[in-house]
């Protein structure tokens, strides 16, 4: 089922093998005929999450980038409509030699070969592939026959693993096996005989389920897997390996192990950083501002992952635990008398949106944030709208808005990119906005310079308006300046506020490029500046 850890499993299953010794790289293979993931609602399908060369993905990209450290490009995503894009492009162009091009073999060869092609470029040595879906669905059913026949080309070099859910009814109270015989016998159905199965579950395996899903799953006890939830997901890899997961694979796959130095284990960082998390004492509570939250009764995480991981990592970084709380964007328009209740926040963070719902409110929770010094990150739209906040409330543009919002605002604060003007018009969004990686040049002595520590960075970017620059001096006269710049197009990058503990916004997605490893350096700015402001929050006034 979705959301059972299929991605998590396959990042760890990445780590665990690194530090064996290999160059290991992850694919995602989705079964939606959608060409990428840029039109997908995120309450719907979660995070849209952008590769270094612009890729608008899946989150499990992002999964794989944090656990195995490194960059992910697009050529290691793929999706249905992606593959058959691909096959009908090549039998346009005769590429088929007037051959009948049929679903299979070809579609399943196509998948084969960007797999190949993905390995290639990334020169790994083991790939994990992740398959999207369920087991049974029709719609993934190429991908599971590509598996079919590239174990049948390699049959010593390809392991099949399940990730299989076994519910626990809160009446009855016993682990439930049946679910996943039942997936192992849809995946014979299609040719497919698991080598191991990961048992997710609230708890641990017993030695009685491990014995039946052995018995009635056809393979060694051993080989099913134990995986318990986790408090955080970063301590998976590090559960997987005390089941001696990573000899068992070597051994299916018929590799042998390389020594490796804890010093160059991910593995062994990956344990220090779990201790850490586990001896936390002190929390940093932030708050975080945004609309893609809700789906139905229930609440939606999934839409800012990486923004959330992001905080996780820069908070462990100063051993403190993040407390992260959702606030609804709407009630501070309907209520503003609930925006008393930011003042008990460590720092506010406004993550990147689209549209104009709960954009009111997200303004007026900046200009609370800014007259009271609380600690504020915003991405992206986060940025945009702190413009807006300074140009109406600070610098007198009445009307001043972007024209996101409004077409023909007085004062068009944020305008659309001169480079997607004529998508908007005639109506092409997919892959249209401002993706991937751009160099931003900083403005030295500003805050967000002295976190980087440096003169010039990278960052990925996804979004289709920029920031006026015609409005710059306006806007520095109400005490916000521009502290970042892209210098091939001079395009406003970050602006920041001078007299605040910690006022910055980015028109870029900082949260793609932190790691549990190595946090963000504009993340742990503001988590920093939080964790002060708690300090001097907390301390006892004079009498």
């Amino acid at each position: 089922m979705s959301s059972v850890g299929k991605g998590v499993a396959t990042g760890s299953i990445g780590i665990i093998m690194q530090s064996r010794g290999f160059k290991v790289t992850a694919i995602k293979a989705d079964p939606y005929i959608n060409v990428d993931a840029g039109t997908m609602n995120p309450t719907e399908h979660g995070e849209v999450f952008v590769t270094d060369d612009g890729d608008e993905t899946d989150q499990d990209i992002g999964n794989y980038e944090r656990f195995l450290d490194e960059s992910i490009l697009s050529v290691n995503y793929m999706t249905t409509g992606r593959v058959y894009q691909e096959v009908i492009s090549r039998e346009r162009n005769l590429e088929y030699k007037g051959k009948c091009v049929e679903v299979v073999p070809h579609i399943p060869q196509e998948i084969i070969r960007r797999i190949k092609e993905a390995q290639r470029i990334s020169k790994a040595e083991i790939t994990v592939i992740e398959i999207g879906g369920t087991v049974g669905e029709y719609q993934n059913i190429l991908f599971l026959e590509a598996a079919r026949m590239l174990k049948n080309e390699h049959p010593e070099d390809v392991t099949l693993m399940l990730v299989s859910f076994l519910p626990i009814p809160s009446k009855i109270g016993e682990m439930k096996t049946k679910p996943t015989q039942t997936a192992v016998r849809q995946m014979n159905a299609v040719g497919l005989q698991p080598d191991f199965v990961i048992a997710r579950a609230s708890k641990p395996l017993d030695a009685v389920r491990r014995q039946k899903l052995a018995q009635f799953c056809s393979i060694p006890e051993d080989h099913v897997i134990s995986a318990p939830d986790a408090d955080h997901i970063y301590s998976v890899p590090v559960s997987f390996e005390k089941e001696n997961l990573s000899n068992k694979i070597l051994k299916q796959l018929h590799l042998t192990a390389r020594k490796v130095s804890d010093a160059q284990s991910p593995l062994f960082q990956m344990k220090k950083l779990v201790r850490t998390i586990h001896s936390a004492k002190k929390t940093v509570k932030i708050g975080i501002v945004g609309k893609y939250f809700n789906t139905g009764e229930f609440t939606l995480a999934d839409s800012y992952i990486s923004v959330l991981e992001a905080l996780k990592h820069a908070s462990w970084h100063f051993k403190h635990k993040p407390e992260l709380v959702w606030l609804d964007a709407e009630a501070y328009e309907n209520d503003p008398k609930k925006l008393k209740e930011l003042a008990d926040f460590d720092g506010i963070l406004i993550p990147g949106g689209f549209g104009s719902r709960g954009v009111e409110g997200k303004i007026k929770v900046i200009q609370y944030v800014r007259e009271n010094n609380i600690p504020y990150f915003g991405l992206c739209y986060g940025m945009q709208l702190a413009a807006v906040e300074a140009a109406r409330n600070i610098g007198g543009l009445k009307g001043a808005n972007t024209v996101e919002i409004d077409e023909n605002p007085r004062h068009p604060i944020i305008i659309v990119n001169p480079n997607q003007q004529k998508n908007i018009t005639e109506k092409h969004y997919g892959g249209t906005l401002r993706l991937g990686s751009y160099d931003c040049k900083l403005v030295a002595g500003t805050k967000t310079q002295t976190a980087y520590g440096v003169n010039k960075v990278a960052e990925r970017h996804r979004h289709r308006y920029e920031f006026n620059n015609a409005y710059i001096a306006r806007l520095e006269k109400t005490g916000l300046i521009v502290s970042g710049v892209n210098p091939q197009q001079n395009l406003v990058e970050i602006m920041e506020r001078k007299d605040h503990p910690w006022f910055v916004g980015t028109q870029f997605h900082p949260e793609f490029l932190s790691r549990p490893l190595s946090p963000h350096p504009l993340f742990v700015g503001f988590v920093n500046a939080a964790i002060k402001r708690q300090k001097t929050k907390n301390k006892p006034k004079k009498k």
